[in-house]
């Protein structure tokens, strides 16, 4: 059962928030990351999210449990608390993103199993691939897309 009561948009005390759910959830996800690798993008992340436009996925608490970041139609970024993880919180982000841009794209990890079972379940479809992520890091990526 989702524990989900609301998405709205991030505030901008929320920076620590976003930065905690994110580490949270790519420790628990990313294990194909080398230990350089994830260094490096954790302080990339830590400049960059706190001030980015995200759209968080709430409890009845108002606390945020998962956020996702979409610009042009395209999902820059899906990530939920590894606490909160197979609760809906990821389909309910999704959902509400697929009413705002039903043709929406995103890129997943190729080494990320997980989140590939969880895009086609949400009826992603994939497009393409490039063999380095958008840094230029070994990490391939699958271009998928909703047809809505």
């Amino acid at each position: 059962m989702s524990r989900v009561v609301s998405i709205r948009p991030s505030r901008p005390d929320e920076g620590e928030r976003a930065i905690e759910i994110w580490r949270r959830a790519v420790d628990a996800t990313h294990d194909f990351l080398t230990s350089e690798d994830r260094a490096a993008i954790d302080e990339e992340v830590c400049a960059f999210l706190p001030h980015a436009p995200l759209l968080f996925a709430v409890d009845a608490e108002d606390r945020p449990l998962g956020f996702m970041l979409i610009e042009s139609g395209n999902m820059e970024a899906l990530f939920v608390h590894a606490d909160y993880r197979g609760t809906g919180v990821g389909a309910a982000l999704v959902r509400h993103g697929l009413a705002l841009h039903p043709m929406m794209r995103t890129d997943v990890n190729e080494q990320n199993g997980q989140a590939m079972g969880f895009y086609a379940r949400m009826g992603f479809h994939p497009t393409g691939r490039s063999p380095l992520d958008g840094q230029g890091r070994p990490y391939p990526l699958i271009h998928l897309i909703h047809r809505g």
